[in-house]
């Protein structure tokens, strides 16, 4: 039987129907606010319950909406550590989010070969929807949640204009990053990416060919290493760059960040005086370098918050915006001659 509670007692739903004087269907359809009733009854159990500071069991709330007030964060199997305080942030925002709103959030991982997990979860109708992590270039996950028709905001971006989406503008900030380097004066600055089966990383390129196109500046593709998921990948892009003669490095990651300082330092090169070194990111992987390095600031835990009120809203039916964009900060240190 359907059960309130307050800070005194429990009651039931055939409490509530004995002291308005109406039936117990009556009471659950005035609170799942679904079948045939009046506006008027409907009112009047609904100001009874809130007058008395009584709240509807979460477990039978959703048997009555057919809802399990659960969603689902899908993290990826193959994250490395210096991925994990984007996701502890990000997952804070979205927790706090959900329970604002009485739902729960369950953990699932994927990998980009197989999301059993995840079809395992909405088989059993364990949640109403689900927030996805990362945007890969072919995605199981997508595929999979659009054949089953759940509910699903991305926390990211997608070239699927069908998926909502909600992300950091990592293409604006990386553009406004790259466009300070080359307006303080120097025009040769490499690029060191990771996969590009992970589309961030295809919108921070965008933004790096941004900066040039703004510039004015002619932009040199053989200053661009992209596929750069290994140590040994990083530190030949970075061979490769100083060859050429760079004036500057963007690194897409805290990780290619971190290798390519190692190589700088191998080499004797100081930086900035002889090379100038920033990163899309900002992670505590850097955070003791000497000297610090320039770097993009986003508010992980926002775009969780964010991204969560989003598929909130979608699940109750709402009309949500297809794309949002959260900003960015600059964050100007030594590694870099304009600060």
């Amino acid at each position: 039987m359907e059960t309130f509670c307050n800070d005194h007692k429990k009651i039931t739903i055939s409490d509530v129907a004995d002291a308005l004087n109406v039936s117990k269907t009556t009471v659950s359809r005035a609170i799942s606010g679904k079948g045939r009733i009046s506006e008027g009854t409907r009112q009047r159990v609904l100001s009874y319950i809130e007058e008395k500071d009584f709240k509807p069991n979460v477990i039978a709330k959703g048997l009555a909406q057919k809802k399990t007030y659960n969603i689902a964060l899908v993290i990826p199997g193959d994250c490395n550590l210096v991925d994990m305080p984007f996701f502890q942030n990000s997952m804070q925002g979205i927790c706090e989010e959900a329970s604002a709103n009485d739902y729960d959030v369950m953990l699932v991982t994927t990998t980009a070969s197989s999301c059993a997990n995840l079809e395992r979860m909405i088989a059993n109708n364990k949640v109403d929807g689900v927030i996805l992590s990362r945007s890969l270039v072919k995605d199981r996950n997508v595929a999979l949640l659009k054949a089953q028709s759940i509910p699903f905001v991305l926390m990211g971006t997608s070239r699927d204009t069908t998926i909502l989406q909600v992300d950091n503008d990592h293409r604006a900030g990386c553009s406004g990053l790259v466009s300070c380097m080359l307006g303080g004066g120097i025009t040769r600055v490499g690029l060191i990416g990771g996969s590009k089966n992970y589309v961030v990383n295809r919108t921070r390129r965008q933004g790096y060919e941004d900066a040039f196109k703004k510039a004015g500046m002619q932009l040199e593709t053989a200053l661009i290493f992209e596929d750069c998921d290994t140590p040994d990948k990083i530190g030949a892009a970075a061979e490769a760059l100083i060859r050429e003669g760079v004036q500057g490095i963007v690194c897409m990651d805290d990780v290619v960040c971190s290798v390519a300082l190692q190589l700088l330092a191998e080499k004797k090169l100081r930086v900035p005086q002889q090379i100038q070194v920033a990163s899309f990111y900002d992670s505590t992987l850097l955070k003791n370098n000497k000297p610090a390095v320039t770097s993009l600031l986003f508010d992980d835990k926002a775009l969780g918050a964010r991204t969560c009120s989003v598929l909130l809203r979608c699940i109750q039916g709402e009309e949500v915006e297809a794309k949002t964009l959260l900003g960015y900060e600059l964050v100007i240190r030594e590694s870099t001659l304009f600060h």
